[in-house]
């Protein structure tokens, strides 16, 4: 029998030699296929700060292997390949990597402005995915990931790991099995938008690709305070701390809510009463207060107590909230042995993972919408189903940004 992933793989191929990429169809149901070999090759896109932890789990453990890295700064490829040994290949072009028929998954870390176009790419190749958080620059790009991912069958983790953890697993189950009675407010503690870029040019410095890393974002002059890390304070690249710890807190939001394939339908932006919070209104009447509000990460509170919890906190109130075990027919979420854990699993019994495309696009969109209306000053209605703003046609203009020459989604 035919190996699943070298079946998509081949099925990619073929198509794409034909023109006809776009139609590659979704992958078989589980179990219809067996693999030959036990190694799963990965690829590594992006090799900084989270790249370089994530590349860490698959070096010399476990069925699933690195093969292949990528960066545009040629020492940060020639440190990865010295960390996986000589027989990993170094690419400084994602798209080479993702020709290699040895590479089966890739693991994206690179930044925000790149996400959608290098993640869409992959599922178009066949590739299974796993992409840092904040998911995406802008909603409508968010979408066409979703969208790729489908049509391709593929195997895609959104990297809000919390999701993973039993400390937010937990609260998020006491909340929606009722211990607080009806949930009528959620506190999230992130605060700070992006700002434009102006920075003046510094030379480049040698072995950094800089026009391969500004990609698909508007030109700008090489900077240090652009690379490395830098670069969330700048909209060009990034919607700043509202959208990278947003999307970790606000997801969590989310799941307690019981929003993953939904979203608010208001956004109240900072006024004098409130300078420092953003207010999102749900259908349902739950709000979410995002901003300097004081608490440790997220609480979730309604008539009956509140839950508060954050990474390596938990905390109920009354404290017997938490101290039951879930009874039969309260909210039992899914289970994670770790977030690489889940996605790997998932890739050898094609489930989708505990914070799929979908949930991780749904996730950030909360985060565009908190910046859209703080860019702008005035609240906003939304239309979760129609992913639109009502009646706004100069907030749906922030949907999506334009790219530039010769890059396409």
């Amino acid at each position: 029998m035919v190996d699943q992933l070298t079946r998509r793989r081949f099925l990619a191929a073929s198509l794409r030699s034909a023109g006809a990429l776009g139609a590659i169809p979704a992958i078989l149901p589980s179990g219809s296929l067996t693999a030959p070999s036990d190694r799963v090759g990965t690829g590594h896109i992006g090799l900084g700060g989270m790249g370089s932890a994530h590349l860490g789990e698959y070096i010399g453990k476990g069925r699933f292997q690195a093969v292949g890295v990528c960066d545009v700064d040629a020492q940060s490829r020639y440190n990865a390949q010295k960390r996986v040994g000589p027989e990993c290949g170094i690419h400084a072009d994602y798209r080479e990597l993702l020709d290699r028929q040895d590479v089966q998954a890739v693991v994206i870390a690179v930044p925000d402005h790149w996400h959608a176009l290098i993640a869409i790419h992959a599922s178009q190749a066949g590739k299974d995915v796993y992409c840092e958080k904040p998911l995406s620059l802008t909603i409508t790009q968010g979408r066409a990931m979703v969208e790729a991912a489908r049509a391709h069958g593929v195997v895609f983790q959104t990297g809000s790991q919390q999701r993973s953890s039993d400390e937010f697993r937990r609260a998020c189950e006491l909340v929606r099995s009722g211990r607080i009675g009806k949930l009528q407010e959620v506190w999230v503690n992130v605060w700070g938008t992006s700002r434009p870029c102006y920075l003046p040019a510094e030379p480049t410095p040698p072995g950094l690709d800089w026009d391969r890393w500004i990609g698909p974002a508007p030109w700008r002059p090489f900077n240090k305070n652009l690379h490395p890390f830098r670069w969330r304070a700048f909209r060009d690249f990034s919607g700043g701390m509202m959208t990278d710890w947003g999307a970790h807190h606000l997801d969590i939001a989310q799941w307690g809510i019981g929003a993953d394939g939904s979203g608010p339908v208001e956004v109240l932006p900072p006024g004098p009463e409130r300078p420092d919070r953003v207010t999102i209104r749900y259908a349902n009447g739950v709000l979410v207060h995002c901003g300097q509000v004081g608490v440790n990460g997220v609480q979730f509170a309604g008539p009956l107590g509140k839950v508060t919890v954050n990474r390596g906190f938990f905390q109920a109130e009354p404290e017997e909230i938490g101290r039951e075990p879930l009874r039969p027919g309260e909210v039992s979420l899914p289970r994670s042995s770790g977030h690489h854990a889940d996605w790997q699993r998932c890739i050898l019994s094609r489930e989708r993972p505990i914070c799929d495309v979908e949930i991780g696009h749904r996730s950030v969109t909360v985060c565009h919408l908190a910046n859209i209306s703080i860019w702008l000053g005035r609240a906003l209605r939304w239309d979760p189903s129609r992913e639109q703003f009502v009646g706004d046609a100069e907030a749906n203009r922030w949907l999506d940004r334009p790219l530039r020459a010769s890059y396409r989604l």
